[in-house]
């Protein structure tokens, strides 16, 4: 279908490219006119088509022969945080059978003039409504002891990967620091097998200077856990594997500590266990 489109178009480029020349030499101005709106009606849909399938294309994300639709779903609706610096960004990602529970903690310093909150990304396989994830969120900078908690709202629409507002106690200010903590609780949304969880960075920056993901297991240690980086406008790569950084008879934690790591990226840690 898009060959055919294509080619549509490609035909209409040089009708009007032909029409305008003959009313150039004809001296007929009306027809010169209608030839140029056509030859540049279809240039734009060639380009327009061509952007789109570069789009798709790169949202299709796999990963060890599987998809990752959360990710190929986030690639098609990006968007970037773009008057805050993030200095710093926790996530601690507690997997609990299938049920998971995410807290992140971003800290850094406003950029603009004025700014009323703070987004980030919820992605999963799961379609579970964002009515139902038990969203919370803390302006620690204003609120250190989490007495004030801060309902997020919904940005767009809501699917396997969305975006949240977190709105702050006060707005920020230029060159004023902040620290704001999100939880949710994702249930039945990791099962047994060849899994994976995702961390994405969504930021208008080069790089994060620090990074930090903790894995804690529960329930069914994994036999390995992996890491892949999927950079903006790239294929996802291995970086390492992970090994626990302490376990008991029934918690496994893993940790991945990392700096200077691209604003606009993701990780994927891919594992697998029995439940």
């Amino acid at each position: 279908m898009d060959s055919f489109k294509d080619s549509v178009s490609f035909w209409a480029t040089v009708l009007g490219t032909m029409v305008g020349l003959f009313g150039v030499l004809q001296s007929r101005a009306w027809l010169a006119a209608i030839g140029a709106v056509i030859a540049a009606g279809s240039i734009g849909s060639l380009i327009y088509a061509k952007h789109q399938r570069d789009l798709v294309k790169s949202a299709s994300l796999r990963v060890a022969g599987r998809s990752i639709d959360s990710l190929n779903m986030a690639s098609l609706r990006r968007r970037l945080n773009r008057n805050l610096i993030i200095q710093e960004a926790k996530n601690m990602a507690i997997i609990d059978g299938e049920d998971l529970d995410v807290t992140w903690t971003c800290a850094g310093y406003c950029r603009a003039e004025r700014e009323t909150h703070i987004e980030f990304s919820v992605d999963a396989d799961a379609n579970i409504p964002f009515a139902t994830l038990d969203c919370v969120a803390y302006d620690l900078r204003r609120d250190p002891h989490g007495r004030h908690p801060i309902h997020p709202i919904l940005v767009g629409p809501d699917g396997i990967a969305k975006k949240v507002a977190v709105p702050l106690l006060t707005p920020l200010s230029v060159q004023e620091p902040f620290q704001v903590a999100l939880k949710y609780r994702l249930p039945a949304c990791i099962k047994a097998g060849v899994d994976y969880y995702t961390a994405t960075l969504s930021f208008a920056q080069d790089t994060v200077r620090r990074y930090v993901v903790r894995l804690r297991f529960l329930r069914g240690r994994p036999e390995w856990v992996r890491v892949y980086e999927r950079r903006l406008g790239e294929d996802a790569k291995i970086l390492k594997d992970l090994r626990p950084r302490s376990a008991t008879d029934t918690v496994c934690e893993y940790v991945d500590i990392d700096e200077d790591v691209p604003a606009t990226s993701a990780r994927i840690y891919m594992f697998s266990r029995d439940l």
